[in-house]
């Protein structure tokens, strides 16, 4: 379910309110989290965090005209949903991921594809630990785990 919105605001304007609420909230705590040079915009019809050309001016390499992507937040169909490369790159922060996400308790189980971290009851969305996740990487860590698994030219 991509969004045409072409900027943040659009796509919040799109919401029902019982999604723009918890959205609004994934934004404030990724935002206060996010290590400085990662940059909000849109991408693949959901909010997204890139680290834009200024930074790696590759891009990238599945298009090197997009800057490179980190981290999403969207308002899918049937759930709300968190998409984070860093948990699908690194093992270590998908298991403190679980980890503390069993100890937050309230969310019930885990419901999580490789990248992607689905919400069905937006009343359960464990806002700070969302925010905790989306300030576990630097610019220059995800540049550097990205370089290591992209595929080679």
């Amino acid at each position: 379910m991509q969004s045409k919105a072409a900027t943040v605001e659009e796509y919040m304007k799109e919401l029902p309110d019982d999604r723009k609420k918890a959205i609004t909230e994934l934004r404030k705590a990724v935002k206060k989290n996010l290590p400085k040079g990662f940059k909000e915009c849109m991408g693949y019809g959901m909010i997204g965090y890139v680290v834009p050309h200024s930074i790696y001016a590759e891009g990238y390499h599945c298009n090197p005209e997009l800057p490179l992507p980190f981290m999403n937040i969207a308002s899918q169909k049937n759930f709300i949903a968190v998409y984070h490369m860093g948990v699908y790159a690194d093992a270590k922060l998908l298991n403190w991921f679980k980890e503390e996400y069993a100890k937050a308790g309230g969310g019930g189980k885990l419901d999580m594809g490789k990248s992607c971290i689905r919400f069905k009851n937006a009343g359960k969305i464990p806002f700070q630990l969302i925010g905790e996740l989306a300030g576990k990487i630097t610019v220059e860590e995800w540049i550097a785990a990205y370089e290591k698994f992209k595929p080679k030219k």
